[in-house]
């Protein structure tokens, strides 16, 4: 399984200067399967370069996607996505139990008129909005040597967080997600530990210092120092901070990286800490 980073930054793209090394696009993760499939998270405005990038494989047509919910700065590269105008492609959404119907709407209703100027309609590749896999219905979806199970995130009208299983090895991806208030729907901090138990590579939202969070409880964030308990506690081998804010430089990054090694140090522990840029590629084979 190999992941790739084409969008890490949060709430809004933010290219410019002070983003270069990092990124200033908004979410979207690929996921390489060992038999070479394509699993496509969010669709935020890394997506147009994911895109780019698909166009000169010839050998891929099929791509499953899974978003974890449908506030703008994760759709928002969809329009953009140069796939969906190819007839060579199908997508299959498998996005969380019961997302059909929901899934369908984010898609359509932000290219409607005046909001874009081309309608869903318009796109050529093929859209299947359910998962084949019956097991989705509990959370689970299995393609191949491939598992994924969808956890409810703590997070502002919900949504979804995901644990890839392959080859004894696991991927577990938790953005927009609150580790210190329950959301309705949401789980507890303790329940998340439990999702993220022996993970070989954990990515989770750490948009916030803990200074700014003590006027953004409730916004549906984490610290990185609570991304880092997370992974501490839960036994994490890899650690990637998540969902930069907007205004975090790549300097200010490097520093919360730092800081956050040092904590990890003292405690005794080996968990590798860093955060995630646009190109990384983060091979769990």
């Amino acid at each position: 399984m190999k992941v790739t980073v084409w969008g890490c930054r949060g709430s809004i793209p933010v290219p410019g200067h002070h983003t270069l090394r990092y990124g200033g696009n908004s979410t979207c993760l690929e996921v390489r399967s060992e038999d070479g499939r394509v699993y496509v998270i969010d669709a935020g405005s890394g997506i147009r370069n994911l895109g780019q990038a698909l166009l000169n494989e010839s050998d891929v047509s099929d791509i499953r996607f899974f978003f974890t919910h449908a506030h703008w700065d994760h759709l928002v590269g969809f329009p953009f996505f140069a796939p969906a105008y190819s007839v060579r492609y199908n997508f299959t959404f498998c996005s969380g139990p019961h997302a059909e119907s929901s899934v369908r709407k984010y898609m359509t209703r932000q290219m409607q008129a005046p909001y874009f100027p081309i309608d869903f309609s318009e796109l050529k590749a093929g859209f299947n909005f359910r998962c084949e896999n019956p097991t989705m219905e509990d959370g689970n979806c299995r393609i191949g040597s491939m598992e994924c199970r969808a956890y409810p995130l703590s997070h502002p009208n919900g949504g979804y967080g995901y644990r890839f299983v392959e080859q004894g090895k696991t991927f577990v991806f938790l953005t927009d997600n609150e580790l210190s208030f329950v959301h309705e729907g949401g789980l507890t901090k303790e329940q998340y530990t439990e999702i993220c138990r022996g993970a070989d590579l954990l990515l989770h939202d750490a948009q916030y210092t803990t200074d700014e969070y003590r006027y953004r409880e409730g916004w549906g964030h984490s610290t990185y120092r609570e991304a880092v308990q997370l992974a501490l506690e839960a036994g994490v081998q890899r650690l990637g901070f998540f969902h930069h804010d907007p205004d975090r430089s790549d300097d200010d990054l490097d520093r919360q990286v730092g800081l956050c090694r040092q904590e990890i140090a003292h405690a005794g522990a080996a968990v590798e800490c860093f955060a995630c840029f646009e190109g990384m590629v983060l091979d769990l084979s």
